[in-house]
């Protein structure tokens, strides 16, 4: 069973939507037993980091989360792949989950309109479990991007800089993109997450 994180500030339904198309079980809790008991675990997010991280933090998950972690896969998506850093700087400086070295800061695009919207192509730079190649094309909706280590990057997008699309360490995976809106493509990651 896949466990969707429910702190307050995630879009839950369009990936649980998109769970239940794929026939995989999971459901929308903020029970830590519940995270416990499951197989992984996905932490969604939409909003600003600070907010995001103070409902996060006064939810009571966060020491679960960073001890489930140890034994089992957990995929954030959008800001809940930001979460996964050491810090943001949206507003302030704030700290994150801290299971990815890095930070997140601003994009800094040349000549190009911040927040980045729209379908942008993956370009592989570290095979994954989630992604093998790159060439694919995933939907984007955000003005903050991480800056880690090119070891924890499994593909980039182009968006008048490197952006991190899709990053992991260990039993941790964070898209930058919405799978759940990235049609086949983003479909076919959340398949092979389940199967983590």
């Amino acid at each position: 069973m896949t466990a969707i994180i429910d702190y307050g500030a995630g879009n839950l339904f369009s990936v649980k939507n998109a769970l239940d198309y794929l026939g995989i079980e999971n459901k929308i809790t903020k029970n830590a037993e519940d995270l416990r008991a499951a197989d992984r675990l996905i932490l969604p997010g939409v909003g600003a980091f600070p907010d995001a991280m103070r409902m996060l933090n006064e939810s009571g998950l966060v020491g679960v989360i960073k001890e489930e972690v140890q034994k089992k896969p957990l995929l954030g998506i959008c800001l809940g792949m930001q979460m996964l850093f050491e810090k943001g700087y949206e507003f302030e400086e704030t700290d994150g989950l801290g299971l990815i070295k890095g930070s997140v800061k601003l994009m800094t695009p040349e000549n190009l309109a911040v927040p980045h919207i729209g379908w942008n192509e993956l370009e592989l730079n570290k095979p994954c479990k989630l992604l093998e190649k790159g060439g694919e094309y995933v939907y984007f909706v955000h003005s903050y991007a991480a800056d880690c280590p090119s070891e924890n990057v499994a593909a980039y997008c182009d968006y008048g800089m490197k952006v991190p699309a899709l990053v992991f360490n260990g039993n941790v995976y964070g898209a930058q993109f919405h799978p759940e809106k990235s049609g086949e493509t983003g479909l076919e990651m959340l398949r092979k997450f389940s199967q983590l």
